[in-house]
């Protein structure tokens, strides 16, 4: 993330990274089933270490990398990027879907699939033009950061600040969300396959509400403003865990879990809407992929551990009150510490001159 960071915004919008990236996706069948998988037969820690680098460069990384593209191209070409990231969770609920249907078929037809998907993106980054590559050259030219100024941002204390509430909030995404309630909701059902099923279908209703709210909450964050909108997020994900917790019925904790659908775009669009107000448009890229999807994987690696452990010991539920303690503490961190809107950083790309009230 860090490296794809660094390297975008010095590519400004020119897409050889994304061409590269889109190669890898368009592999993925392949790579899959003739290498990974024999790999991890034949020697378990050569093919997991083989899988995460195909696997990170191709996808956990590039996700992040797509994102701050698109959010750049909105700002140069005068479209809002929520409306365009809504498609993205539109596509996210249609392949949810489809792998629930194909994964007990045939689990190798997923990543054949995903190489056919992958073709078409590429295809799309080769032969999509939406301005001339001399402009590209001149603007990026123009406006790109040096290393020295990538490099500044670390020493940065506005950018800890954002790092430590993405750290608190942000990576309970994975932690809560993608480890730890999808085998509680399934364990409220009768049987693993009924879970399954229901949650496979649950899961799907969250994106399509998430899709939805994307263009509605880009519209509201040009009314809350950017701090706000995240206070609003953590909020919001503070009530829907404690709700997971409080409940014991598979109808009422999915009606929480559907909150999910507003917290996401709150969080995503409200960090892109801080990082262009308090820093230079030009470390975007690096931002949201350094002090945004790399804090909350790192805050995944450290917290995944003892929290697992705590959910064995004490239960699902009284976890999540635990985790409610520390998202509650990364609201508390973002009211005291997270900017005002009316305070802006553009002077440098490092934010460290330039404030204006």
């Amino acid at each position: 993330m860090v490296i794809y960071g660094f390297i975008q915004d010095k590519l400004d919008l020119k897409r050889t990274l994304l061409i590269f990236v889109s190669a890898i996706m368009a592999l993925a069948g392949p790579f899959v089933q003739f290498v990974y998988a024999p790999l991890l037969k034949m020697n378990l820690v050569l093919g997991a270490a083989v899988g995460g680098v195909f696997l990170s460069a191709g996808f956990i990384g590039s996700t992040g990398l797509f994102e701050a593209y698109v959010e750049r191209l909105s700002r140069r070409h005068g479209f809002e990027f929520g409306q365009a990231r809504m498609w993205g969770s539109f596509g996210y609920a249609i392949v949810a879907l489809a792998a629930g249907l194909l994964f007990p078929i045939n689990p190798y037809m997923l990543f054949w699939i995903g190489s056919c998907l992958g073709v078409v993106e590429l295809a799309i980054q080769i032969f999509w033009h939406p301005e001339t590559e001399d402009n590209q050259s001149s603007r990026a030219a123009a406006s790109t950061p040096s290393l020295n100024e990538m490099v500044s941002l670390l020493g940065n204390a506005r950018v800890w600040i954002v790092i430590g509430f993405v750290f608190l909030s942000w990576t309970f995404y994975t932690v809560f969300d993608q480890q730890m309630f999808p085998a509680f909701y399934t364990s409220l059902f009768d049987t693993e396959a009924m879970g399954q099923n229901a949650y496979g279908v649950l899961n799907s209703i969250q994106v399509f509400l998430e899709a939805i709210m994307m263009s509605v909450v880009a519209i509201a964050v040009r009314r809350l403003g950017a701090r706000k909108t995240l206070l609003l997020g953590v909020a919001v994900m503070l009530v829907r865990i404690l709700l997971c917790g409080l409940f014991d019925t598979a109808i009422l904790i999915s009606c929480a879990k559907l909150f999910h659908s507003l917290e996401v775009p709150l969080f995503v669009l409200g960090i892109f809407e801080y990082f262009s107000l308090h820093f230079s448009s030009s470390l975007s890229a690096t931002l949201y992929l350094v002090a945004f999807n790399l804090a909350s994987q790192v805050g995944n690696i450290i917290l995944s551990a003892p929290l697992g452990s705590l959910r064995d010991r004490i239960g699902y539920q009284p976890t999540f009150f635990v985790i409610v303690g520390v998202v509650a503490v990364a609201a508390i961190w973002a009211f005291l510490l997270l900017e005002k809107d009316e305070h802006t950083y553009h002077a440098s790309p490092s934010g460290e001159a330039g404030l204006q009230q």
